[in-house]
């Protein structure tokens, strides 16, 4: 197995982790088109589809917690963001990152105050 780090990785998560995990990916991908439709308009001179596709993840994971999770702040979901980018993604991941969940949110903000 290619990935046989993450089989030991996942035997040592705790069922609460695991649980929040399948609960992040499954509401992501039941939610693609808003998130990405929230991304498309808060890129700056890109085209989502030229995104490198660990930012993209890591920009879909995060636009679905700002969204649609009201319990998480904004702000922990931003630093989780770049904490992610900094580990897998490239040098500059972390600040292109940054700046777009950051728009997101000041609109998120404007349009559901908390």
């Amino acid at each position: 197995m290619a990935f046989s780090w993450l089989g030991d990785k996942l035997a040592t998560l705790d069922e609460g982790i695991a649980a929040f995990s399948r609960l992040l990916i499954a509401g992501t991908i039941e939610n693609i088109e808003p998130i990405d439709g929230m991304i498309k308009r808060h890129l700056q001179n890109w085209d989502i589809s030229r995104l490198n596709r660990v930012d993209l993840a890591i920009l879909r994971m995060s636009v679905y917690t700002m969204m649609y999770q009201q319990e998480i702040a904004p702000s922990i979901a931003i630093d989780e963001a770049i904490g992610i980018s900094k580990e897998f993604g490239t040098d500059d991941s972390f600040r292109f990152i940054n700046g777009v969940l950051d728009s997101i949110r000041r609109t998120l903000h404007v349009e559901q105050p908390r």
